[in-house]
């Protein structure tokens, strides 16, 4: 269901990102990636990975940042050689010789304006107030002020986690709908009494917003019950500069900053 139609908050829409200065142009002057990535996965952990992984390697990334969808469907129609996601099960399945390989788990975090004094909830209350059982702050014990629901665009990986999760998928009710996902943090900051939900690794330096607490626990806490599943999607084996991407995100550095973000690292089979 909808109370409103969807709203763009940026002008630029998708965002083609070309990365750093290669570290050794005589070694790898040809050296290139072509990457559809994830909003969610840009905001939570490519944003600083790349240019890491492009001074240490030398090999140029250029990055696509869109919904999960359109990452895999730029993969598919080669004009991405590598690709991210954010969704738990990802098309083209493994049988057409694609392969995923998940490097992190993130919560799926809901926010709130940072003016907003209600900083807990129930996952009922939550199922609720996207559904506008609720839809004023009162009933949750703050102000009398009307609940403004943000939701990022129904193609996106974190609207279809929600929806799973959250809603057992029922219909999602909201206000404002942003183009991609990670623009709901935006929106929230902007509008005082609003409430939305991104992967927590997309908000964590944004003073204008807060995460909330389901069930009393946080999104660092072991039973915190969202979360989302990112991965790397690659046409067959990975090899060459697709393999040493993936490769930096497994090593020590990589790691690390998967940690330093809040998320849980999955380590590769091996």
């Amino acid at each position: 269901m909808k109370t409103t139609v969807m709203v763009a908050l940026m002008v630029s829409v998708t965002i083609l990102i070309p990365w750093g200065v290669m570290a050794d142009p005589a070694a790898h002057a040809e050296a290139s990636l072509r990457y559809g990535c994830s909003a969610q996965v840009f905001e939570a952990f490519e944003r600083e990975r790349i240019p890491a992984f492009t001074e240490a390697s030398g090999i140029n990334v250029v990055a696509y940042i869109c919904s999960s969808g359109e990452a895999v469907n730029r993969l598919k129609t080669c004009d991405s050689d590598i690709a991210s996601s954010a969704l738990k099960w990802t098309y083209p399945p493994r049988e057409h010789g694609y392969m995923k390989i998940v490097f992190a788990i993130d919560p799926l975090a809901v926010i709130v304006n940072a003016q907003c004094p209600v900083i807990d909830i129930s996952e009922d209350q939550l199922e609720r107030i996207f559904s506008r059982a609720i839809s004023n702050w009162r009933e949750l014990g703050g102000p009398d002020q009307p609940i403004w629901l943000i939701v990022p665009g129904n193609n996106t990986a974190a609207y279809v986690n929600f929806q799973r999760q959250v809603m057992r998928r029922s219909d999602i009710v909201y206000n404002l709908m942003t183009y991609t996902s990670t623009q709901v943090v935006d929106a929230v900051e902007r509008f005082p009494w609003s409430i939305s939900f991104i992967t927590q690794g997309a908000v964590s330096e944004k003073a204008g917003v807060k995460t909330m607490t389901i069930n009393g626990l946080g999104t660092k806490e072991k039973n915190y019950p969202y979360h989302q599943e990112f991965s790397f999607i690659a046409r067959g084996r990975p090899v060459g500069a697709a393999k040493a991407f993936i490769d930096f995100a497994f090593s020590a550095k990589g790691i690390d900053m998967i940690k330093s973000r809040g998320m849980t690292p999955v380590l590769p089979r091996k």
